[in-house]
């Protein structure tokens, strides 16, 4: 499973933080500022200006007005979750019946402003050759932009992320937000991958300008993994062991609680022969 390569941090938490700490390790702190806050109901600033995949000055206000839009939020570069992402959403995308460019929108936006539209390009050909349908390369389109175009756009989402100077990465989790028309914030889904009635459902209610209801949260970070070695950072190695310790206590817990009912079962038994 593609989550099984992945640095998998669960929150079922009303907080929309991620908390984590380890003593003496600086990176601890970047953790504490990746997330995704839902911000239902707001509306993203469409005038904001951006590249589009071939290098033309674009709008974000050209690909709304009709039709609902989802937006994702990756970097091109990315090593790891940001292609999984992408390749959670084509998956998706594959087994609903309406198609890009004819029932719904996409818009992948770049966060890396180093990025340019000749790897926006890139990524539009695969990606639109993966979809497999007829007109797609009308319905996905795939942005660029200078720092603090994405960064407006990254603040009225609620994505927070951090880039990390010596690892040279971003920090960042993973998810998609479903936009209506009129370009406010109808839904959030979170994870690598998305089933298809959720997002179906999404994108109906979103085309009728519905706002649907935060949702718990399956947070999933990319940051410091070292292709090289196969192995995370220090963070990460700690919060898998953490992980680890977790599952052992539950596993312990439950042995100790089945032994119990089995010695009663066995007294009970013992003590019906003697009567």
């Amino acid at each position: 499973m593609r989550i099984g390569l992945l640095l998998i941090l669960i929150v079922f938490l009303p907080s929309t933080r991620v908390e984590a700490q380890v003593d003496g390790n600086p990176a601890a702190k970047v953790f504490t500022e990746v997330g995704i806050d839902q911000k239902l109901d707001q509306g993203v600033p469409l005038d904001l200006p951006f590249r589009n995949e071939e290098g033309e000055p674009v709008l974000l206000s050209d690909y709304f007005g009709s039709k609902p839009v989802i937006l994702s939020l990756v970097y091109y570069r990315c090593p790891m979750l940001c292609n999984q992402v992408l390749n959670g959403m084509v998956e998706t995308f594959r087994t609903l019946e309406i198609t890009a460019g004819k029932e719904f929108v996409v818009v992948t936006v770049s966060i890396d402003p180093a990025e340019g539209y000749n790897l926006a390009g890139q990524k539009k050909i695969h990606y639109v050759e993966e979809y497999g349908r007829a007109g797609v390369e009308r319905g996905w389109h795939f942005l660029t932009g200078d720092s603090m175009t994405i960064e407006k756009l990254a603040d009225a989402v609620g994505f927070r992320y951090v880039y990390d100077e010596e690892a040279k990465q971003f920090a960042h989790a993973s998810g998609i937000m479903v936009l209506t028309p009129e370009g406010k914030l109808a839904r959030y889904l979170y994870g690598i991958e998305y089933a298809a009635k959720d997002l179906r459902f999404s994108l109906m209610e979103a085309s009728k300008n519905r706002i649907g209801s935060p949702v718990d949260k399956l947070m999933l970070l990319c940051y410091h993994y070292n292709p090289m070695t196969g192995k995370y950072g220090v963070l990460v190695g700690n919060l898998l062991r953490g992980g680890g310790i977790v599952t052992i206590v539950i596993l312990a817990g439950y042995i100790i609680v089945n032994l119990k009912r089995d010695r009663k079962k066995f007294l009970h038994q013992q003590t019906s022969m003697e009567v």
